[in-house]
């Protein structure tokens, strides 16, 4: 086996990229770029039927949006049937694979016979050990031929050791009778020709790891490492499904959480190290390991994911916010910022960030910043409005056109005039809110002055007081 560690994320194109694939793909991605390893990407679609190129492209995009990049092409796991069924027929060529010419009707029969006699209803076909001499000119699948006495033990990363007696194992189909090889077949090979020595994935797999491994040693190859994970599960403690909300990884970029915190949250859910919530994606990487796996499912937890979406979005670069904002109102199919807009949400983003948990919460916060003259307040701020005169606001202009603009000389001028008319600066707080962002709830009235600037503050003032 290559001393380089390779992963892979193998998903069906049958639907939208799932939060439980996602978080798959993520542990395949720290694991392997924490070492150095290759990430790769396989579209399992040999169900031709279910699978959909509209969502392969949803697979994509999902994986981009969460900055899962993958090494090399994607590989199609179709396009490889002749190389499936090449393995098939080298086993049969070996003696370790048979053709099995029984009919769906003489499998039945012998299952309800077994059944009435209370024996086990694994297949056992007749035509294992038969001459080819006595074979029939008629269809026939080709079967591996598993061992019948022993035990394979699957030596799981996360699961630990777990047997699984051969006398439970049938002679699994390699080839259908139209000669198009099975999944099980297809996954084996493939994962051995990308060089796969590390499969994590869903412990929803686990049984199929034993079947898989009579083809790893029919052919001599190497075993890889198998982890499988425990699934998500959701609040109540069920199997995640669509009445627990989103399910899609797309779904949550619309309704605007940052990559970085899903990434964050997808990596704690099964997985821990020491008590640490709050990490980089460095520091994800350097830490993570197959042995902080959990044996037992996660539960998914939005308000986990919205604190630690709240902490990244604090610590994001402005530049990179508003970009990710811009990507978000996309998704989302908002309307797109202006070049002005963008220019003044990044300005206005050091006052903005601290306690926005998602992106539409920190659009709210920014409403001030992207809105235009004249300013329409909301119910709330029109209430705060009403409750100081127009005068106090027309006293208030000539005070800031000889102030220069900084935060300093605005918080005493401000302050000063309060002290001036007998109240505390709080109660002007509300209606200056109102007046420069229409809102009630919104940043300092400090910050909004600085990020809009003298000329902008003074206007909306004139507009209210008019």
């Amino acid at each position: 086996m290559s001393d380089q560690v390779v992963t892979r994320f193998a998903p069906s194109p049958t639907g939208f990229l799932h939060i439980g694939g996602a978080r798959t793909a993520l542990f395949n991605w720290l694991y392997a770029r924490g070492r150095g390893g290759k990430f790769l990407l396989r579209i399992e679609d040999t169900d031709r039927e279910r699978s959909t190129p509209e969502a392969t492209a949803a697979i994509l995009q999902g994986m981009a949006w969460l900055g899962l990049d993958h090494d090399g092409n994607v590989i199609s796991q179709f396009e490889g049937a002749a190389r499936h069924a090449e393995v098939a027929n080298q086993l049969l060529a070996e003696g370790k694979a048979y053709k099995c010419f029984a009919t769906q009707d003489e499998i039945a029969a012998f299952r309800e016979q077994a059944k009435a006699e209370g024996k086990s209803t694994l297949y056992r076909s007749p035509w294992r050990d038969a001459d080819a001499a006595t074979h029939p000119d008629a269809p026939f699948v080709v079967r591996i031929k598993a061992p019948q006495d022993g035990a394979t033990v699957i030596r799981d990363q996360v699961q630990g050791d777990v047997t699984i007696r051969n006398d439970q194992l049938d002679d699994m189909i390699l080839l259908r009778s139209d000669g198009t090889p099975v999944y099980m077949l297809a996954v084996v090979v493939d994962d051995h020709d990308m060089g796969v020595t590390h499969v994590i994935r869903g412990d929803d797999h686990l049984n199929n790891a034993a079947r898989q491994m009579m083809i790893y040693q029919a052919m001599g190859w190497d075993v890889p490492v198998w982890a499988h994970i425990p699934l998500i599960h959701g609040p109540d403690g069920k199997k995640l499904s669509k009445r627990h909300g989103a399910l899609g990884a797309q779904e949550y970029q619309a309704m605007g959480y940052p990559a970085a915190g899903m990434r964050n949250y997808l990596a704690r859910l099964g997985w821990s190290h020491g008590d640490d919530e709050f990490f980089t994606d460095a520091q994800a990487k350097e830490w993570f390991d197959l042995d902080g796996i959990g044996k037992s499912p996660a539960r998914f937890d939005l308000k986990k994911l919205e604190n630690l979406c709240g902490q990244h979005i604090a610590i994001s670069d402005d530049a990179a916010l508003r970009q990710e904002i811009e990507t978000y109102l996309d998704a989302a199919q908002l309307p797109a910022l202006t070049d002005t807009q963008s220019s003044d949400l990044e300005r206005a983003m050091y006052c903005l960030k601290d306690r926005a948990r998602t992106f539409p919460e920190l659009l709210e916060k920014a409403h001030f910043a992207l809105t235009s003259r004249p300013i329409q307040p909301d119910e709330k701020a029109a209430k705060a409005l009403a409750s100081v005169s127009d005068g106090i606001l027309n006293e208030l202009t000539p005070q800031l056109q000889n102030v220069s603009w900084s935060r300093s000389e605005l918080e005493e001028a401000l302050n000063s005039f309060a002290e001036a008319k007998g109240v505390k600066f709080g109660k002007l707080a509300g209606p200056l809110r109102a007046v420069l962002a229409g809102r009630a709830v919104t940043p300092s009235v400090f910050d909004m002055m600085l990020v809009l600037g003298q000329e902008e503050t003074l206007a909306r003032l004139s507009d209210a007081a008019n």
